[in-house]
């Protein structure tokens, strides 16, 4: 049903969403601010001691107090209200103009729609849990995806890689490690507000509110060749030779 909604409409709901959160965190959102901060800190103790009990503790309470605080917010409710009122309405509009389903009948036989196949992503989006390329050969794919909290760890040296690779991670918190054989040209494109980056053991630096590129010697002109660009808002980022 939400298929039929126009993009523009859903554009509109959420820009006004974004301009009431904004108007709501500058003149009212000191204390949920720092709340949200002191929660986002527990969950971060809980899962790095998950295992204990006091850590799982940590943990759950800070999710569901965060989920809480965040219901709470003029803005979130007016996007609930808001969805809640268009999920009628596109209700109401299908009950009065049914969506009829005809059969398209190919007149020219000469046309032939290009033939796509479907690849299962190396990863998926998840915003907890750590997660790691097998430890067995396996078919690379490009990856491009964003996450949570947990690590992320991908061996290039269990695939066959081509000419070019891409690795595209978003992450919020946690530490991102790849390991890349030494016949693969990298290049690396990563920006942090809290980490360290290590690239070969010869190159580490702490990372404050930057962004920072580096490549190897022959990155343009060799192949094959592996293309990092990563985002962390605390965590740290190693690239290691295999």
């Amino acid at each position: 049903m939400f298929k039929r909604i126009p993009t523009r409409t859903f554009n509109s709901i959420l820009l006004i969403t974004v301009v009431i959160l904004l108007f709501e965190l500058m003149f009212f959102g000191g204390g949920f601010i720092f709340t949200a901060l002191f929660l986002g800190f527990l969950m971060y103790l809980g899962w790095k001691n998950f295992d204990s009990l006091i850590g799982k503790i940590l943990f759950w309470v800070g999710i569901v107090s965060l989920v809480l605080n965040v219901l709470n917010m003029f803005a979130v409710r007016f996007l609930f209200i808001a969805l809640i009122i268009l999920f009628f309405l596109q209700y109401r509009r299908s009950k009065n103009e049914p969506e009829y389903i005809k059969p398209r009948f190919i007149e020219d036989t000469k046309q032939q729609t290009e033939t796509l196949t479907e690849l299962k992503p190396l990863f998926q989006h998840r915003f907890f849990g750590d997660q790691k390329t097998d430890d067995v050969p396996y078919q690379w794919r490009d990856v491009n995806i964003h996450g949570g909290f947990g690590d992320r760890v991908i061996d290039l040296s269990n695939t066959v890689i081509p000419e070019e690779a891409v690795i595209s991670i978003r992450h919020l918190v946690g530490n991102i490690i790849i390991y890349v054989p030494y016949e693969v040209e990298v290049s690396v494109h990563h920006s942090s507000m809290f980490g360290q980056l290590s690239i070969f053991k010869g190159h580490e630096m702490k990372l404050f509110n930057q962004s920072v590129a580096f490549q190897t010697e022959n990155f343009q002109q060799g192949k094959p060749r592996v293309k990092v660009v990563t985002s962390i808002f605390s965590g740290d980022i190693e690239v290691r030779r295999i």
